[in-house]
């Protein structure tokens, strides 16, 4: 163990993931916080790609594809049937953010309903960037993708999926991201040791898709915690909120979406610049009230 992250590598060297790929470096880091008798569950998305074809496959551990989805539900069978073999096998599903904030999202929310003894991770790079960088319900307000261009670029808000999960009273709700790995480790940690329905929002750099050089993925990320652009947080029981990193040297917002050459819309447009400002801010707020409310600051004297 090396500064608190293990040694051991469950994710072979060689892969077919794009330079600075965050959702590469989530899936190495997540499985360093899992056992070995762990299966991965991976839909159609990124992943499905870069793992790779039998026997050649970059994971260490049993992979099993399934249809864009149906993740959960795979998860949720394959572990009855771990159970039926007397085994407590961890189960994982593990999508993109189309595979969870739209195309699996009945799934997701059955499996979370009922509080199957899963972990489901979604590695979030905004976007459905293995067909093509096309919008999501994750796109930011005012992203370029090839289905929003310049000249009508996103406008909706990024749909919130940890207030929907939340809102199923699951054990364990969590975000986080690879760019600072001593908070997403923890977290996988508290998921493999709870039981029910774990949930994994990790934030994960596209350069492609997010218009940057593969050298600044890590950068990026950071920034887009430091700017509370996305807070790290965990909420247990669906009401229990814990902000697990507070910005110690906050970022402006524009100076992280200026990183990216998606944001250049959003960048041109000083009103809708401002209108973006004011719902970070105001959702930084309620994210704070709510800690607040398990976690008040001391009385002062």
């Amino acid at each position: 163990m090396r500064f608190g992250i293990p040694l051991e590598e469950r994710i072979e060297p060689g892969n077919l993931g794009c330079q600075g790929c965050g959702g590469a470096l989530s899936m190495r880091m997540v499985l360093k916080g899992l056992s070995d008798d762990t299966v991965a569950v991976i839909p159609a998305c990124c992943w499905s790609i870069i793992d790779g074809p039998w026997p050649v496959h970059a994971l260490q551990v049993p992979v099993f594809h399934t249809a864009f989805e149906t993740a959960a539900i795979m998860a949720t069978g394959i572990k009855a049937a771990k159970l039926q073999q007397g085994k407590d096998t961890t189960v994982m599903a593990w999508a993109g953010d189309g595979g969870t904030f739209d195309i699996g999202l009945q799934a997701l929310s059955g499996a979370a309903e009922r509080n199957e003894d899963i972990i489901y991770v979604c590695y979030d790079n905004e976007a459905y960037m293995n067909t093509g960088i096309q919008r999501s319900s994750s796109t930011p307000i005012g992203t370029w993708t090839t289905t929003t261009p310049d000249e009508r670029p996103e406008t909706r808000p990024k749909k919130n999926i940890m207030e929907i999960m939340a809102a199923h009273r699951i054990p364990y709700a969590a975000t986080a991201t690879p760019a600072y790995p001593d908070d997403l480790l923890a977290k996988v940690e508290i998921a493999r040791d709870l039981r029910g329905t774990r949930f994994l929002h990790i934030l994960s750099a596209c350069p492609p898709g997010w218009k940057m050089g593969s050298g600044d993925a890590i950068a990026a990320m950071r920034a887009a915690v430091d700017s509370r652009v996305f807070p790290l947080y965990e909420v247990r029981d669906g009401l229990d909120v814990t902000i697990t990193r507070w910005p110690e040297h906050e970022v402006d917002p524009e100076a992280y979406f200026a990183m990216q050459g998606r944001f250049r819309p959003l960048l041109d447009d000083p009103e809708e610049l401002a209108r973006v400002r004011r719902l970070i801010d105001r959702q930084w707020e309620t994210l704070v009230a709510r800690h607040r409310e398990h976690h008040p600051e001391p009385a002062a004297g």
